[in-house]
């Protein structure tokens, strides 16, 4: 492995890092176990969203949408919740409901060969607005037990359910990425889609797969929302879309496509998190919060272009 290589794999774990000393040295209480841990459980909904986001982004597209998909899953798993469905049901509800969205987008991007910027900024209003359709503007308080049951998924502990299955997911899909069939056309097609379509590539239902299977974690992430909140809120997640992108792209993957991986995402996810924890922490108004996201992009796209035309 070259050094430019290994640099650029490095790269987001050198930003945790500094993220990590610089909070630590600024707020004490930044390092102990009970702060790491809620920064751990901040991640979780930023981190379901990047692992979906990581195959959009690789295989050259963008969803716009995963912000207001994540607040209808999290209205459809209120919903079902407070409509008495046993909490298995409830949750597969909340996923489903991204998971079509999700395939929506693939479709109209492939069917109707429109932009996915432009798809995916439509699905943006309308996942939002039939949200809150859904919950009549309001937000869906189930019963206190339908609550409970599903809150014990975002309990602050080491042995969190929702933390675990964010780990389990990212490592399964990984591998899903890197050792795939599936993982090596979504690359395929971020690096050269006419090249990739001419090697055999089936790139229509390769495409709807991607944005399928991004709706499903918005989906989950949805549901984790809806643990923490234990409310669907329709207006929740405002703006999440910029953070789950801003994960993926500071976690390496090229806005170009054909680069990317989950461990860098989830990396870039829990420097959001730290960031806005050590933010909130050291008394940081939230207005340079958004700044310092802003340019954390800028910054991450323009050392992705410097080293593209480097190559």
């Amino acid at each position: 492995m070259n050094t430019k290589r290994l640099m650029a794999l490095l790269g987001p774990f050198v930003g945790l890092l500094f993220v990590v000393i610089l909070f630590g040295a600024l707020e004490p209480s930044f390092l102990s176990t009970r702060n790491l841990m809620t920064v751990a459980i901040q991640t979780v909904i930023v981190g379901l969203g990047a692992i979906g986001m990581t195959f959009v982004i690789v295989s050259g597209g963008i969803d716009l949408s995963i912000g207001s998909v994540i607040a209808l899953a999290s209205v459809v798993t209120a919903l079902s919740a407070r409509a008495g469905l046993p909490t298995p049901v409830a949750v597969m509800a909340g996923v489903t409901a991204g998971g079509l969205c999700g395939a929506l987008n693939g479709w109209l991007v492939t069917r109707l060969s429109i932009v996915p910027f432009i798809v995916t900024l439509g699905m943006m209003g309308v996942a939002r607005g039939v949200a809150k359709w859904l919950s009549a503007e309001q937000t869906v308080t189930p019963s206190p037990e339908a609550s409970d049951a599903l809150a014990l998924l975002a309990s602050k502990t080491a042995t969190s359910p929702g933390i675990w299955i964010t780990i389990l997911l990212a490592v399964l899909m990984a591998l899903v990425l890197k050792r795939t069939v599936f993982g090596v056309h979504t690359y395929a097609l971020g690096s050269n889609e006419d090249t990739a379509r001419l090697c055999g590539v089936p790139v229509e239902r390769t495409k709807v797969w991607i944005y399928t299977l991004c709706g499903i974690f918005g989906g989950l992430g949805g549901v984790m929302t809806f643990a923490r909140l234990s409310v669907g809120d329709p207006t929740t997640a405002i703006g999440k879309e910029l953070d789950v992108i801003a994960a993926v792209v500071i976690g390496g993957a090229s806005l170009s496509g054909g680069k990317g991986s989950i461990l860098g995402s989830m990396v870039g996810a829990l420097l959001m998190a730290a960031l806005a924890n050590g933010c909130n922490l050291t008394g940081v108004p939230n207005f340079v919060q958004e700044i310092l996201i802003g340019s954390i992009i800028v910054a991450a796209v323009a050392v992705d272009r410097v080293r593209s035309s480097r190559r």
